[in-house]
């Protein structure tokens, strides 16, 4: 094993959690015997190596295992089953407040913080203004913990981890409680870390983070690891497994038959739509094509119909509204089963779940109208580093 690597090899932990349990020697006495407990496998059969200077992303929704294998790793938990093998010093960030005591001052949590990392008085005293400064807790430095506000809590907390020279960092989604601006202050550290050639575990809730910032990334499900690999297609399955989950849609394609909106005498139906890459359907690699397919059913003809496609962000922002007349096309439609197909060249959007919203109409009032929510899901894969919702071409330059 090389300095800076961990070997998660077979790793399963598992926990009792007792339906009830004795609060009293009393309680003890006058009901003997084991509690009912049911076991609850946190993590299962987990196998992944980090290698050195790498920085792998974790990613899971709640629940799924992410603090109880990063606390693994740091050595806080032992594995039910399996081994953890980590080379080289490592410096972890746990959920808020770990590892402080909450009657001393930052002052001493310093201290004592470094010391359980194995640092000597010496080594801590000649980082002590560093982490202070990056803590930015100047005037709170002598205060009890116990005072603290959570971002203060996070603030002491990585200004230990980072300054104490660790080769692997260890970070739990805590960031998400800081600041926007010391946030992007963390960010920026992490990437120097990167620069160094340092070894960075990260879990977080956000994937733009992760893609932003990792190399790999691992996915949990339920305890399980499902994937471990690139981060665009790492994302993909996360954010798949998450809308699972949630019981959002899943596929690419969605019957439509059931919640079409017909405001008309004259029977009109969208059956289904698909969206994806032209012929597979699968996803789309940002700039690449995307079709959408609409399938539309009618009883009779319909004279200059005009179809409609809305694409919307999964923050619900509209990114793109256009119809077959904005594209100088009219259609008319005989009796019977039809596909409409809108093609879009190239897509700039960055990875994730796009809702498509299609609608069919006609010129005027009293015409058969017919708009569909969330008719289907376009999913788009990116590989690079950008962050936002679009991937934009772009120079600079000094003038």
């Amino acid at each position: 094993m090389e300095t800076g690597s961990v070997v998660v090899e077979d790793v399963s932990k598992r926990f009792r959690l007792y339906r009830d349990k004795h609060r009293s020697i009393k309680e003890r006495v006058l009901h003997p015997g084991r509690l009912d407990f049911h076991e609850l496998w946190a993590l299962s059969g987990v196998n992944f190596t980090v290698h050195p200077g790498s920085t792998v992303g974790i990613l899971g929704h709640n629940g799924s295992g992410k603090s109880t294998l990063l606390k693994t790793i740091c050595g806080v938990l032992q594995p039910t089953s399996g081994e953890v093998r980590v080379r080289g010093k490592l410096a972890g960030l746990l959920e808020l407040g770990a590892g402080f005591e909450p009657e001393l001052s930052g002052r001493d949590n310093i201290y004592l913080n470094g010391t359980m990392l194995g640092l000597k008085r010496h080594e801590i005293d000649a980082v002590f203004d560093e982490i202070v400064a990056f803590s930015e807790l100047e005037q709170f430095i002598d205060t009890q913990v116990k005072f603290y506000s959570s971002g203060m809590y996070i603030r002491l907390g990585f200004a230990v981890a980072v300054n104490v020279d660790p080769e692997i960092l260890v970070i739990d989604e805590v960031l998400a409680v800081g600041d926007e601006r010391f946030q992007r202050k963390c960010m920026d550290r992490i990437k120097k870390f990167q620069a160094d050639g340092r070894t960075i575990i990260f879990v977080s809730q956000s994937p733009e983070q992760v893609r932003a910032i990792c190399d790999e990334v691992v996915v949990l499900h339920h305890g399980e690891m499902i994937f471990h690999g690139e981060p665009s297609e790492g994302i993909r399955l996360f954010r798949e497994r998450l809308n699972e989950t949630d019981g959002g849609p899943v596929g690419a394609a969605v019957d439509g038959s059931a919640s079409t909106e017909v405001l008309a005498t004259q029977s009109l139906r969208i059956a289904q739509v698909r969206a994806g890459a032209p012929g597979s359907g699968g996803a789309v690699a940002t700039h690449g094509g995307a079709e959408v397919v609409i399938s539309v059913e009618t009883d009779s003809a319909v004279e200059d119909l005009i179809a409609s496609i809305e694409l919307v962000s999964p923050m619900g922002v509209t990114l793109a509204r256009f119809s077959s007349h904005d594209l100088g096309q009219g259609f008319s439609i005989a009796t019977g089963a039809t596909s409409i197909v809108f093609t879009i060249d190239a897509v700039p959007f960055l990875d994730g779940r796009h809702q498509i919203n299609v609608g069919l109409s006609t010129p005027g009032e009293g015409g058969p109208f017919v708009w569909l929510e969330q008719a289907a899901v376009l999913e788009m894969t990116y590989s690079g580093k950008a962050e936002g919702l679009v991937d934009l071409a772009a120079t600079v330059r000094l003038n």
